[in-house]
């Protein structure tokens, strides 16, 4: 198939883009700039890059024709983000293309009554990044029921990891000071008991659900599917895990959450308390059962591997890559 991939070089492109192409598609990769940000790969050699200003293209009205005149089977839609910029692309793809792939976010389900949940579960979210990507699904989903409505997909991945990204860690906020701090085999300020939970999850397997989406041979007008790893994790877990790692047996120091918020900085108490109200634990038996979806990386896995390549390239301290490599 003709895929166009928009935002292809982010960190999911980075894996979707050689997959696609070692599969056999012509990929056209649509971003502002033709060089891959996070994963290098011989794959984005056999691409055709087109450099496009969205927010300007939007704002001229013209981004959807462009789009549109790539004359692609599949669009997959990486950076989405507000219902009117998804509404202006479909206008332009609606009987133009096969399938819309559009990336969306496990946030559109917000605090949960009962765990592993799936795609169906009932939770409205909360917060801009949720509510709007939550408003985007809905014009989807509507939009596939019109007599010629364009099907799409969507695909809903958790806290994302690997290498060239700053991973959330075990306090609920993407910190390296946290590393530091296991490396060292330091006591670990966690929330209050630690039992909150996170669901992280490999680019490479977030790109594994957008392929096998993709190569469907029948698809409904519209469905969804959670990309994360096959387990989630708590917050002890996840910091006994990666203390392991480096060669320590962890020590916890649980605190009220007013206490913790004094231990770090105002902004990662926000991300934490956001990520930890939320304590997303989401079910992926849609895509295994409809997809074939096979996580490569539990979320332990996930995680060390952006620590990993936080030591391997000094975002963390010698101390600490020396622990790791150790």
């Amino acid at each position: 198939m003709r895929v166009v991939v928009i935002g292809a070089t982010g960190h999911v492109g980075g894996y979707l883009i050689p997959e696609l192409v070692g599969s056999g598609h012509d990929v056209v990769a649509v971003s502002r700039t033709a060089t891959p940000r996070y994963r290098q790969h011989e794959a984005w050699d056999s691409v055709e890059h087109v450099m496009v200003d969205r927010e300007a293209g939007e704002t001229a009205g013209s981004f959807a024709d462009d789009i549109a005149a790539l004359n692609a089977d599949v669009v997959i839609d990486m950076i989405c983000f507000t219902p009117e910029s998804a509404a202006h692309l479909v206008e332009g793809l609606r009987g133009r293309v096969q399938r819309f792939i559009m990336c969306s976010t496990i946030w559109v389900k917000g605090r949960l009554s009962a765990v592993p949940a799936d795609e169906d579960v009932v939770s409205e979210p909360w917060g801009d990044y949720g509510v709007l990507k939550a408003a985007i699904e809905e014009l989807l989903r509507l939009e596939s029921l019109r007599p010629d409505g364009l099907p799409s997909t969507v695909i809903r991945p958790g806290q994302i990891c690997g290498p060239g990204w700053a991973v959330i860690n075990p306090q609920g906020h993407g910190g390296l000071d946290v590393w530091e701090t296991l490396a060292a085999g330091e006591p670990l300020a966690l929330p209050n008991f630690g039992l909150e939970t996170l669901h992280h999850v490999h680019a490479s397997d977030v790109a594994q659900v957008f392929q096998l989406a993709l190569e469907r041979e029948t698809a409904p007008a519209f469905d969804v599917f959670n990309a994360v790893a096959a387990r989630a994790s708590n917050l002890r877990g996840l910091a006994a895990a990666i203390s392991q790692r480096f060669g320590h047996e962890i020590t916890y120091d649980f605190l009220p959450f007013e206490s913790f918020r004094e231990r770090v900085t105002p902004k990662q108490a926000s991300t934490s308390f956001e990520h930890i109200t939320r304590s997303h634990v989401m079910s992926i038996e849609r895509a295994q059962t409809e997809l074939g979806y096979r996580p490569r990386f539990t979320s332990e896995e996930a995680v060390a591997s952006s620590v990993g390549w936080l030591c391997a390239t000094g975002g963390l301290s010698a101390k600490a890559a020396e622990r790791w490599l150790s």
